[in-house]
């Protein structure tokens, strides 16, 4: 020891001066440093000390990766991938000893280790490693940051949609061994289309082809999707099925089963309960399973050596994420078979404007049947008009057309029969009988429904409206605008008294029906497969579909009359199929016709010529009216942006549940719609995010809701 290090000879109890001169000597003291200790006092680790971390904060002016020291102890577990907690909001002033601490416990995923920091200040530590399991590849990674950036989004918001929450118990439990890969599958009811059997020698073979899947009606379109995932699992690969739904992924499921057996493929849904999605889950990630079938969320499903993504029936609205950053099935998957380099599937009975799109630009080709081959699946379609109602006295005294009531006849001499109502419930809007103005409530103008036969009260408020009278007349009677489903199911079950009738909706759907004769009422998107297929089908009320006032309104009203008519049996079996529509419509001659392609190129074609969407980009800005205007203004926007607008949203309905994006009650809101050129998108994206950062960081409190793509633009 040096003579510096000596103790003074005075005795230790001496005064205040000689315990300030005992300070100054130790501070002076020539000692080795000490190795950096953690806030907790725990040695940090020997190696790559420093972790990167994601936050899960899901704040744009966040959206980065933040430094942390891993202690020693959290060494092994605190590998890329995996699950941790960090303390986090603790400023420069918790800084003691160079150590920072405090902060709220947050949960985040740990990116990187590295050797050092390029903050130069002191570091937090990792307080904890939630779990070894690695749950975020570098491939997952890069595909959030990509649907991030296309979306204006955080990406701890996309890594909260990608990655389900934890089970401890699934994670416990060890992954089956993978099983070899399978022989490539016959051709089987692919060789009904032109390229289907090409189409599946490419992925059994390694390659990567993209196509549009224009299915015929039937049953078949399961085991097709089936045996493409068969195909691409014989090449040693892996495949991503995506549906909207619980009940065709169940679908998809069985057929799988049926071809491949057993354990080679998952199913992630909803309905399997949190346990057994996220074992199945963790199987894939694990690479012990290579198949995937899943609704929406699967779409991010980390499926290792991906060779075929494949979306079934993407203009449906389940598709499409309401939770920020708002993504869709099909471009995810788009950025997935681009970033992955493998196959590329978007199968529907129909087909939707951006389908089009991708097969006229040439990423995509078209998978279609002759016209002879439809002319065999397809249902005999027959329409019924205005001006035929108008001349029936049957369809005057009873909704029903004498055509409808003929085709129900005949059809359940030989099996079920579907009828398509727009609405659910008994009578959802009424009108006066005499003037035909709406009947409203006299306490908050919102509109009177009738859930059933008797009780009659307001849609907005929930009163009860017994004594009502037409304002504009006096008059006491009421008319039905729009008849729901109950209010048919009724109906019919009088004109057919020996028949079953049932029902399926919002409230209960039905998967399935039995072949023998029924009346089988359902609103869009609910109706039960038949065994056998249905003999018949009456789409009834179609103005209601059409009448929308959206851009979208007609391609969805085909799509849903499609979806409802490829359950008929075809017409050499005798299916037929009565639509209540105008038959000048294009939608409706396109359903006639079995030609949702040419529809959909049509509608392409016409939208290119007035800028709307997929050909050009959209964003939407939604808030308060001051806020969305000193919004745009502020955002350094691309100089080949149209802003129009901003116009009011429709008011939140009081008593009903509030969806995302919807204003609060008793508040006005309005939308600004950007719209840029193809080849600005990306431009678009930056501007936006980058001005919500700002605002944001500037403690913006008013909400600004920002989505790209929307859905719905009037």
């Amino acid at each position: 020891m040096s003579s510096d290090n000596k103790q003074p000879e005075e005795p230790a109890a001496g005064g205040p001066e000689q315990l300030a001169l005992i300070r100054e000597t130790v501070r002076k003291a020539q000692v080795p440093k000490a190795k950096p200790r953690t806030w907790r006092g725990a040695a940090l680790a020997k190696e790559l000390p420093v972790a990167r971390v994601m936050v899960n904060k899901g704040v744009l002016h966040l959206d980065q990766y933040f430094d942390y020291a891993v202690p020693e102890e959290l060494d092994a577990d605190a590998q890329p991938g995996v699950r941790v907690r960090v303390r986090f909001g603790a400023g420069a002033h918790r800084v003691r000893e160079g150590r920072r601490e405090g902060g709220g416990l947050i949960d985040g995923f740990l990116i990187e280790r590295r050797a050092e920091s390029d903050y130069g200040g002191a570091l937090a530590a990792l307080a904890y490693v939630v779990s070894p399991e690695p749950v975020l590849s570098p491939q997952m990674l890069a595909l959030a940051r990509a649907v991030a950036d296309r979306y204006a989004g955080s990406l701890a918001d996309v890594l909260q949609l990608a990655i389900p929450p934890r089970n401890g118990r699934a994670e416990a439990k060890p992954s089956p061994e993978p099983l070899p890969s399978p022989a490539a599958p016959e051709v089987a009811s692919w060789g009904r289309y032109g390229r289907g059997a090409a189409f599946l020698e490419a992925l059994a073979g390694g390659g990567a082809p993209r196509a549009v899947w224009t299915a015929l009606p039937g049953p078949h379109w399961p085991d097709e999707l089936a045996r493409a995932v068969a195909a691409t699992l014989a090449s040693g690969r892996g495949a991503l099925v995506v549906v909207p739904d619980g009940r065709r992924a169940a679908r998809v499921d069985t057929a799988l089963t049926a071809l491949l057996g057993e354990g080679r493929h998952a199913l992630l849904t909803a309905e399997s309960g949190p346990e057994k999605r996220y074992r199945q889950w963790l199987a894939v990630r694990r690479g012990s399973v290579r198949a995937v079938v899943g609704t929406r969320a699967a779409m991010f499903a980390p499926v290792q050596d991906l060779g075929l993504v494949a979306v079934w029936d993407d203009g449906d609205s389940s598709h499409s994420d309401e939770n920020a950053p708002f993504p869709h099935v099909r471009e995810v998957l788009e950025l997935r078979a681009a970033h992955d380099k493998c196959g590329f599937l978007l199968g529907s009975t129909s087909c939707t404007v951006e389908a089009a799109q991708l097969v006229e630009s040439g990423w995509a080709l078209p998978l279609i049947a002759d016209r002879e081959q439809v002319r065999g699946a397809a249902p005999l379609v027959r329409t019924v008009g205005d001006q035929d109602l108008a001349r029936d006295e049957a369809a005057r005294a009873a909704r029903l057309p004498s055509i409808a009531w003929q085709t129900v006849r005949d059809g359940l001499k030989s099996g079920p029969v579907l009828v398509q109502v727009p609405r659910r419930g008994y009578v959802p809007r009424l009108a006066c009988e005499r003037c035909r103005a709406p009947a409203r409530c006299r306490h908050c103008a919102g509109p009177l429904e009738a859930p059933d036969e008797r009780d009659l009260k307001c849609g907005w408020c929930g009163r009860g409206a017994p004594d009502w009278h037409c304002v504009e007349c006096g008059s006491t009677r009421l008319r039905a605008q729009v008849v729901g489903a109950r209010r048919t199911a009724e109906e019919l079950g009088r004109a057919f008294p020996a028949v079953q009738v049932r029902t399926s909706g919002r409230d209960h759907v039905l998967d399935s029906v039995p072949g023998r004769p029924a009346l089988v009422v359902s609103t869009p998107g609910a109706e039960p497969v038949a065994e056998g297929g249905y003999a018949a089908a009456l789409l009834l009320d179609g103005w209601a579909m059409l009448g929308r006032p959206d851009l979208r309104s007609g391609e969805d009203a085909l799509r849903r009359w499609m979806d409802a008519a490829a359950l008929v049996r075809g017409q050499s079996e005798g299916g037929t199929v009565v639509i209540v529509a105008e038959p000048t419509l294009r939608p409706v001659q396109a359903l006639v016709r079995w030609d949702p392609v040419g529809h959909a190129q049509r509608e392409l074609a016409e939208r290119a010529q007035l800028g709307f969407p997929p050909v050009s980009r959209m964003a939407s800005v939604t808030g308060r009216a001051e806020t969305i205007a000193a919004f745009v203004a502020a955002a350094q926007l691309p100089g080949d942006v149209e802003v129009l607008g901003p116009v009011p949203l429709p008011a939140t309905d009081p008593g009903r549940p509030r969806r995302p994006g919807d204003p609060p009650v008793g508040e006005t809101w309005e939308r600004a719609l950007l719209r840029v050129p193809p080849g600005s998108g990306a431009a678009l994206a930056v501007a936006l995010k980058s001005a919500q950062a700002a605002r944001m960081a500037r403690g913006g409190v008013d909400p600004v809701r920002i989505r790209i793509d929307p859905p719905d633009i009037g």
